[in-house]
């Protein structure tokens, strides 16, 4: 065993921790970790970012199931709106991991770090937009599921950054967007997974223990711990300073982005 695959599940806990703490998880924590980490064993210059997209999305099938189940247990997910914006959802975040992964690795990471840069945004900010209509028909849901759904692919995150918005923007209660956005993650992650898997199918470049474009040992380390340490973080957020951590979280968020720049520029 390589002495790197002890930084894994070190990556989970504080993956894990952020995703109970805040709500936020998948790519906009852990893919940073895993490009840094990735370049520093000399994976394939080629292939970092996709591994890492790729692994972050196999990561959130497990850990958005824990999350779902927790939402549900309070009545705060609105499974109507989940039954029609998960085909558009899976259709989009599939579609966009296959694209994604034919994409070189510098595009990919310059389009990573302007979605985190605003993600981070949000969170400094603390932006919840005000209602200004109704949740729109079946078919307004699939086409906004479909569009969440690529962005999610290009980042390898739940989408929450874009569907809590979204929803509070529709007259949907704060608790219960949160909720119904930890449901949407899952089939996000499951297509965003296979997708990422069959781009990379095949390809004889990739480093040893690889799925796809899914490198094994940092998916197992970092499921095993998040999975453990989401409800710590969940049960904290409910004692600390949320909000001004927030805020902290997503200077730190911008800062991580910044040094991804820094490397793909030099």
């Amino acid at each position: 065993m390589t002495i790197w695959w002890l930084s894994y599940p070190l990556l989970g806990v504080f993956g894990g921790f952020v995703a109970g703490l805040f709500g936020v998880g998948g790519g906009l924590t852990l893919v940073p970790f895993m490009y840094m980490l990735f370049v520093a064993q000399g994976f394939p210059v080629e292939h970092v970012m996709h591994l890492a997209l790729g692994t972050s999305m196999a990561t959130i099938v497990f850990t958005s199931i824990s999350s779902m189940r927790a939402h549900h247990a309070h009545g705060a997910v609105r499974w109507e709106i989940v039954r029609t914006m998960a085909p558009g959802l899976v259709l989009g975040t599939f579609g966009g991991s296959l694209v994604a992964g034919q994409v070189p690795t510098g595009p990919m990471t310059a389009i990573f770090v302007v979605i985190v840069y605003y993600a981070s945004l949000q969170m400094i900010l603390d932006f919840k937009p005000h209602a200004h209509r109704q949740m729109p028909g079946a078919w307004g849901r699939f086409l906004v599921g479909g569009l969440i759904g690529v962005v999610s692919s290009l980042v390898a995150a739940g989408g929450g950054f874009l569907s809590v918005p979204f929803m509070l923007f529709c007259n949907v209660a704060i608790h219960q967007a949160v909720g119904t956005s930890s449901a949407l993650g899952f089939p996000i992650a499951v297509a965003g997974a296979i997708g990422y898997i069959l781009a990379g199918a095949g390809d004889a470049g990739l480093p040893p223990y690889t799925f796809g474009y899914v490198y094994l040992p940092a998916f197992v380390g970092i499921v095993v711990m998040s999975i453990t340490m989401a409800p710590v973080g969940a049960r904290l957020a409910h004692k600390l300073p949320v909000k001004k951590l927030k805020r902290a979280f997503g200077g730190f968020l911008a800062l991580l982005a910044t040094k991804m720049l820094h490397s793909l520029i030099g």
